[in-house]
């Protein structure tokens, strides 16, 4: 049993769990996952590592409610534990050799986004931070950021807070300002890195994405993240999760993550009429 340390909410949707996992918090790196069970009969869900303390022996996860496991799991508290939590998954972010980055994450993807940046900036790169949200209400891990970037953009879709507009108009912004990129990172709804792809292919900029978005087993059996990366069959599990975005085939990416938004939906009405009956 895992137990959690810290829980916090940090917006209506997202929340933040500290839990107690020394052997994971040993080797842990950027961009890698963990793969959770809430308890004994829950399902195997995969979450990116979001932070981790190797003295503390701590793994920091941040997840989106949106499905039943999630449900359940933001119905944990401080002192409980949750049955099983695997790791460290995955291929760690490339990050050796970088000299000035920008790290864009797009809602929940800044979960995944601030950890690359943080090692970037142990690492002496300077980092270009862009965060976007739909809304003010929704803005996380901004004092996070601030911490680690030279520069941070925050943008909103309705202008509520920061500037408004998309990451993409942000980035364009920097470029055509004089700024000058070794790579830039992008993490976010598959919709936002497609974009960002695209301008960065037009200024012939490298670009890393994290398909970390369509992965469901985390183990390569389930198939559901499979993607087609430079004409070759790739799965975001096992193959990365990182991939080189100007190779990505992010058409295939968005039709195919489609598929399971039904059944997560019903799964998490369920869910929630049960924990209310139990109230009740």
């Amino acid at each position: 049993m895992y137990q959690i340390i810290t829980k916090r909410s940090l917006n209506p949707t997202v929340t933040l769990m500290e839990i107690d996992a020394p052997k994971i918090a040993k080797k842990a790196e950027p961009g890698q996952f963990i793969i959770l069970r809430v308890d004994e009969e829950g399902e195997r869900i995969p979450l990116t590592i979001a932070d981790f303390d190797r003295e503390k022996g701590t793994v920091t996860i941040i997840f989106q409610i949106v499905g039943a496991t999630t449900e359940a799991l933001n119905h944990k508290n401080e002192g409980e534990s949750i049955c099983d939590f695997v790791g460290p998954l995955g291929t760690a972010s490339h990050t050796d050799g970088l000299k000035k980055v920008a790290v864009i994450g797009g809602g929940v993807g800044c979960a995944i986004a601030y950890p690359i940046a943080k090692k970037l900036h142990q690492s002496g790169c300077e980092v270009h931070a862009i965060a976007g949200f739909r809304n003010h209400d929704l803005v996380i891990l901004e004092d996070e950021f601030k911490n680690v970037s030279e520069k941070l953009m925050i943008m909103t879709d309705d202008g509520s807070y920061g500037q408004k507009g998309l990451v993409t108009n942000a980035l364009k912004e920097l470029i055509d300002s004089g700024e000058q990129y070794d790579e830039v990172i992008a993490i976010g709804p598959l919709i936002m890195m497609k974009f960002v792809c695209a301008l960065t292919k037009e200024y012939g900029i490298k670009t890393t994405v994290s398909m970390n978005p369509i992965m469901i087993d985390g183990t390569g059996m389930c198939g559901g993240c499979r993607l087609t990366v430079g004409g070759q069959t790739k799965f975001a599990c096992v193959d990365g999760p990182d991939f080189d975005g100007h190779l990505v085939d992010f058409d295939e990416a968005i039709e195919r993550s489609s598929m399971y938004r039904d059944f997560e939906r019903q799964e998490h009405e369920k869910t929630c009429n049960l924990f209310k009956k139990e109230v009740e």
